[in-house]
């Protein structure tokens, strides 16, 4: 892995380790990974509304995706708008290869 892509693992090692619990019941996940990527900043308010939701059906389970939640957005944050961008398209790529398996 080079060292410009590391950011990028890192946001998804995250997503993968508490994206599943955290979209469960989303109608559409990538709609809302893309809601939290696709601004400038990391959509802090629309993550927060989805741990709530999450911590209302499984309270336990959620305590640890908080912290990891908005250790993401800081990662985000801190990423070069190349990089944001590049994450963006990775997940309409994941999208893409989700609709085509379908």
């Amino acid at each position: 892995m080079t060292t410009a892509l590391a950011p990028l693992h890192a946001i998804a090692r995250q997503g993968r380790e508490h994206g599943v619990s955290l979209l469960a019941v989303a109608d559409d996940p990538h709609a809302e990974l893309l809601t939290l990527f696709w601004g400038p900043q990391f959509d802090r308010e629309h993550a927060l509304r989805l741990w709530a939701r999450l911590s209302r059906r499984e309270p336990v389970q959620a305590q640890p995706v908080l912290p990891a939640l908005l250790a993401v957005g800081e990662r985000f944050d801190a990423l070069d708008r190349c990089a944001q961008q590049r994450l963006r398209r990775l997940i309409l790529r994941h999208r893409a290869l989700g609709d085509a398996v379908h």
